[in-house]
């Protein structure tokens, strides 16, 4: 199995182009915390993305460097030579894209939909009328 799930800020601007044969493609990088903080530093990683067709429209009109986006999809890698050297890449092909801060919390506003790549509507948690966990002595358990 095949699935990479991301909460993290967009660290650059989305760059949406179009190929040859019309298919639109965008490519961002996601800048994640990592769950752990050594010498109370948190460390992050800067995860690129890919996202293709309507994911990658959507991810272009509705999100910028700053804002928080949360990501549903797949580990690919692949390779290409330059000046004869072999060079490996790994990115996160986009599947869903979700909005994971209010509209009024950095960025451009978005009161937009979240958006999947077959056209379910999802909100990435917010808004789910969810139950919080209960402290820990308070579990049966």
């Amino acid at each position: 199995m095949n699935k990479v799930i991301l909460l993290g800020r967009l660290t650059r601007d989305v760059e949406l182009r179009t190929t040859p044969s019309g298919v639109s493609v965008c490519s961002f990088s996601v800048a994640v915390n990592r769950r752990f903080a050594k010498d109370g530093q948190r460390d992050a990683d800067f995860i690129n993305c890919v996202a293709w067709r309507n994911t990658a429209e959507f991810i272009s009109k509705y999100f910028s460097k700053g804002r928080m986006i949360g990501i549903v999809g797949s580990l690919t890698t692949g390779r290409y030579e330059k000046d004869g050297q072999t060079h490996y890449t790994t990115d996160v092909t986009v599947d869903e894209a979700y909005f994971a801060d209010s509209k009024n919390s950095g960025g451009e506003g978005g009161s937009a939909p979240s958006f999947t790549s077959d056209n379910n509507s999802a909100s990435f948690g917010m808004n789910d009328d969810f139950m919080p966990t209960p402290a820990d002595d308070d579990l049966p358990f």
